[in-house]
């Protein structure tokens, strides 16, 4: 994007909320509340966020002139951030081709772009275009043969860090999803269509692109129709997790392995025993439990019981650079963010991909300017400062 575009978008959408905002007005409504959505009267999505907010950082002045580097170093490689695009499943329904869009956005900034396995794109298709950047997120199949086989393309389609998560042990009630009707597949309804008679522009970019389908997992299903494919998904995935699963993962994976959704001391202490190389503090954006507290109030603890045994990646209510700068402050040592991507590409398309990267590189390099610090190592000393 040339810089004069960037500049003019900065103007108009100067933060992620007005990403946001826009999203909501170009996508139907049955796709706005799959991506927006909590679980339950949603008191964990606002607690999320509330509790984000409560975090306060002390600045130090008089450092001089200062120009933030936000480079940093995780499971070996170099990522131009500390923060990247998390796994968000059907994603093509919020946007068609949105995969291929965050995929592409997160190599161009080198930043990691993690793909879902219910996602409606292949792990061919997207580790072509996030390169060095892509990372694979596993949910759990219950045969060994079937998890062997999405390991074997997950890695030769060139990723090289495997996401497990532990936070979806049931699939979420999500309420607001039901009450639009939501359905898996989607059912071409007459409200259906008359949402998609409402939001042409979204619609002429799903006809060129098709119904989103769960892709990966149609080889399996041996069937192309999304509803055999869904159905092979609720039959042969979402297994409960168990050490002893986890430990089977790490003797098939030779990468780096990253649990994510933990949320108890006590289960980090057992993820670094049985030999993960990062811990994912994650209520799941508060989509499964509403009860759950909110990460940033764990986030803490957990990196003290780690103690620097293992990564600590976080996410789960961060909505700006602040909020990275905040997690990072509190022991995370890398950052992802779901919704805010997908709000970029659902408001703008491909180009809005690469503006939310724009938008949190400056606010987080702007809050580390205003806390007197120049690099993400300075920042997360933050917490030991507060700590001292």
């Amino acid at each position: 994007m040339k810089p004069s575009q960037q500049a003019k978008l900065m103007q108009q959408y100067p933060c992620i909320a007005d990403l946001r905002a826009r999203a909501r007005t170009k996508i139907p409504h049955i796709a706005w509340e799959y991506l927006d959505c909590g679980t339950g009267d949603e008191a964990g999505l606002a607690r999320n966020v509330a509790s984000m907010r409560e975090v306060t950082l002390v600045p130090r002045f008089m450092r001089g002139d200062l120009d933030p580097q936000v480079g940093t170093r995780l499971f070996g490689q170099s990522y131009n951030a500390p923060f990247g695009v998390a796994p968000i499943g059907i994603c093509g329904l919020m946007w068609p081709r949105a995969e291929r869009m965050l995929a592409s956005a997160a190599a161009r900034y080198s930043i990691p772009y993690c793909l879902s396995t219910v996602a409606t794109q292949t792990p061919e298709t997207i580790g072509a275009l996030a390169g060095d950047m892509g990372w694979f997120q596993l949910y759990p199949p219950r045969a060994q043969e079937l998890r062997r086989a999405l390991l074997k393309r997950a890695r030769d389609s060139g990723f090289k860090t495997l996401v497990v998560t532990a936070d979806v042990p049931a699939p979420g009630r999500r309420e607001r999803t039901i009450r639009a009707g939501m359905r898996v597949p989607p059912r071409i309804t007459p409200r259906f269509i008359l949402q998609a008679l409402c939001h042409p522009r979204w619609t002429a970019h799903l006809l060129r692109a098709g119904l989103p389908t769960l892709k990966m997992m149609e080889p399996y299903a041996k069937s192309a129709s999304m509803r055999d494919v869904v159905a092979y998904v609720e039959e042969h995935m979402g297994c409960g997790l168990s050490w002893d699963y986890l430990e089977q993962v790490r003797d098939e994976w030779d990468g780096a392995l990253v649990i994510k959704g933990i949320l108890h001391p006590a289960d980090a202490q057992r993820a670094v025993e049985v030999g993960v190389n990062g811990i994912q503090v994650s209520n799941h954006g508060a989509r499964q439990l509403d009860a759950a507290p909110a990460s940033i109030e764990l986030l803490p603890a957990i990196a003290r019981q780690v103690g620097g045994k293992a990564s600590i990646l976080f996410d789960s209510g961060v909505r700006s650079g602040l909020d990275i700068a905040r997690a990072l402050a509190l022991g995370a040592d890398f950052v992802m963010l779901g919704r805010a991507f997908v709000y970029g590409v659902a408001a703008l398309g491909a180009k809005g991909a690469d503006h939310a990267v724009e938008i949190l590189l400056a606010e987080l390099k702007n809050t580390m300017a205003q806390l007197g610090v120049s690099t993400v190592e300075e920042l997360k000393s933050l917490s030991t400062e507060a700590a001292a």
